[in-house]
């Protein structure tokens, strides 16, 4: 092998094993579950990993969900209180992120029945190529709900996010009712989304 080869490899050594990586997860757990995969790279991208709860949260005792404002595909500003009254569910999710995108037919079909009966979901991306993979995406898969970029500060706020897809309910007085890691069924989903609609 050539200096300027083995150079190479030395300089993007990193982004090879990430790769790698990533590849191996796809291929061997699939597209069900939480990925791991992805989490390890949202940790490198500097997003804080903290324990996670996938049950329902006690009446009493659910917190308040965090304020926040992002930018939509487009550039606009959006923030949560544009939301207030509503039953919202917040994906933070990417687009390669095989159980991600498992989850988003469900969704789609979710927000079309129920949006009229207050549902609002909004999905956060994570992706790091910037909105424009995004929207290809959206276009693609036919999301009809609302799209964000997601930032290092919303990440916190929600208390960090451990690993792709995690999704958190909130229910219309903008309290946090559950948090899932990993991928959920429509089914499951419908089931919650309907006791607070």
């Amino acid at each position: 092998m050539t200096t300027s080869k083995v150079s190479f490899f030395k300089r993007h050594a990193l982004s090879i094993i990430l790769g790698l990586g990533l590849l191996t997860y796809i291929l061997v757990a699939g597209t069900t579950g939480s990925c791991k995969a992805c989490s390890a790279i949202t940790g490198t991208l500097g997003i804080p990993s903290l324990a996670s709860s996938a049950a329902t949260i006690d009446p009493a005792m659910r917190p308040d969900a965090p304020n926040w404002q992002l930018r939509d595909l487009q550039g606009n500003a959006v923030s949560s209180t544009e939301f207030a009254g509503k039953v919202v569910m917040v994906d933070f999710w990417a687009t390669w992120c095989p159980p991600c995108r498992r989850m988003i037919p469900g969704m789609v079909e979710l927000q079309a029945q129920y949006q009229d009966q207050g549902l609002a979901i909004i999905g956060i991306s994570l992706d790091q190529a910037g909105p424009e993979v995004v929207r290809a995406f959206n276009e693609e898969f036919g999301v009809n709900y609302t799209s964000l970029m997601g930032d290092e500060a919303v990440v916190n706020a929600f208390g960090g996010v451990e690993g792709i897809p995690t999704s958190f309910l909130i229910d219309r007085e903008g309290r946090i009712v559950n948090k899932h890691v990993g991928y959920v069924s429509k089914r499951q989903l419908e089931a919650e989304i309907k006791s607070l609609l």
